[in-house]
C-alpha cells in the first residue's frame, strides 16, 4: 500500500487499511502484529519506569548465549510469551533467551511462527541506554497442529513481516510487511502510536561507520584496512565519524534514519571462525529485511546476502555488516581483498 502522510493514524488503522488491499486475507497477521504492539507497550512503560522499580540489573541466571539474563529481559519475554500463545494465530515462537522452540498454548496453534529478542541492548538498562524488541514473522512450513523447529528454520527471505521496537526517549514501532519500512511513534498521553516516519528510506550513502573498535587488535587485515579507510580522507570525501552504541537496535535504527554502516565481522579471537557474534534468526534476518524494504544492504563478511541463509539451528550467529548500500558496497570490495 502507498502509505499517505496524514495526520493522526495510527498503527491499528494502518494495519487495517493494509488488510484491505488483499481480498484472501484472513486478518491473522493483523491481529497477530496488534498483539505485538500491545505487548511493545506493556514493555515500553516498564522500561520507563526502570529506575523507580525493582527491575534493574541481573535475574542471577544466564541464557543459552552464557550471557547474564538482565531482570528487564525475563518480563520482555514473559510478556512477549504471554500474548504470543494464547493470541490464536501462532503454532511455535523462538527467543533469543530461551534453549527450545515455545509453543502455543494448546488449541492456540496459528499459522505463524515468531522468532524474537525481547530487549536487545539489554546491558545498557542501567545506564538509561535505549534498547529494543526485534521480531520476525514466518507463516508455518507445516500443515497444522503444534510447531516444528522446521517452522521456525526458515530463511530471512521468506518473512512475512519484520521490525523492531525501540525503547527510547520515545517509543517507535518500526515494521515491514514487505512493502516499504514505517515507523509509528507512542504518544503515552493516549497510548497509541501514530504514524511518524512513512516510507522509510535509508540514505544510499553517509559519513558514519558503527563498530566496536575495541576488537580492531582481533579483526583480519581486510577489516582493518576497511576501517582505517573510513576514517582516512582517502576516499575523496571527509573522513567518516564513529557512532557506536553497544545496543545493536539503537545503532541499527540511527543508520536507518541518518545513513551510516554497522559492522559485527568475525575475528581471530573467535573460537569458531565460521560464525559471527549476532544471532540470524532474532537479530540479523528481521532487520536485513527491514534495511533491504528500505533501500539498504545486509550481508555477512564474506560476502553472503542475510536473507539467502539456511538456518540450521535456533541460536545460529553469523558476522553482520548493513547499512547504507555505497557503503555496504565498499565493504564488500575491501573484505573480498579489493581496493578502491
Amino acid at each position: 500500500m502507498a502509505l499517505v502522510k496524514r495526520k493522526g493514524i495510527t498503527i491499528s488503522r494502518q494495519l487495517l487499511d493494509d488488510q484491505k488491499l488483499h481480498p484472501e486475507a484472513t486478518g491473522a497477521l493483523t491481529a497477530l502484529l496488534s498483539d505485538l504492539v500491545v505487548a511493545g507497550k506493556i514493555i515500553s512503560a516498564e522500561v520507563n519506569m526502570a529506575g523507580l522499580a525493582d527491575i534493574l540489573g541481573q535475574s542471577g541466571r544466564t541464557n543459552i548465549q552464557g550471557e547474564n539474563v538482565q531482570k528487564l529481559d525475563v518480563f520482555a519475554n514473559q510478556t512477549i510469551k504471554r500474548r504470543m500463545e494464547q493470541c490464536g494465530h501462532i503454532c511455535v515462537m523462538a527467543s533469543e533467551e530461551e534453549d527450545d522452540p515455545i509453543p502455543s498454548l494448546p488449541g492456540y496453534e496459528g499459522n505463524y511462527t515468531i522468532a524474537f529478542d525481547p530487549l536487545d541492548g539489554s546491558t545498557n538498562i542501567d545506564v538509561n541506554v535505549s534498547v529494543g524488541t526485534i521480531f520476525s514473522i514466518h507463516r508455518r512450513a507445516s500443515s497444522g497442529g503444534p510447531g516444528t523447529v522446521a517452522d521456525l528454520l526458515q530463511k530471512g527471505s521468506s518473512q512475512v513481516a519484520a521490525g523492531y521496537i525501540i525503547y527510547g526517549s520515545s517509543t517507535m514501532i518500526v515494521y515491514t510487511t514487505g512493502s516499504g519500512v514505517h515507523g509509528f511513534t507512542l504518544d503515552p498521553s493516549v497510548g497509541e502510536f501514530f504514524l511518524s516516519h512513512p516510507h522509510m528510506r535509508i540514505p544510499d550513502a553517509s559519513l558514519y561507520y558503527s563498530v566496536n573498535e575495541a576488537y580492531a587488535p582481533y579483526w583480519f587485515d581486510d577489516t582493518r584496512d576497511f576501517v582505517n579507510y573510513l576514517k582516512s580522507d582517502a576516499n575523496g570525501r571527509k573522513p567518516y565519524s564513529a557512532r557506536y552504541i553497544g545496543s545493536l537496535v539503537s545503532d541499527f535504527h540511527r543508520n536507518l534514519v541518518k545513513g551510516g554502516i554497522f559492522l559485527y565481522p568475525r575475528d581471530k579471537k573467535s573460537s569458531d571462525k565460521t560464525e559471527g557474534k549476532l544471532r540470524l534468526l532474532y537479530e540479523a534476518a528481521p532487520l536485513a529485511m527491514v534495511v533491504e524494504q528500505a533501500g539498504g544492504r545486509a550481508v555477512t563478511d564474506d560476502g553472503r546476502r542475510i536473507l539467502d541463509i539456511e538456518p540450521t539451528g535456533l541460536h545460529q550467529r553469523v558476522p553482520l555488516i548493513i547499512g547504507s548500500q555505497h557503503d555496504v558496497d565498499l565493504a564488500e570490495l575491501f573484505l573480498r581483498g579489493g581496493r578502491p
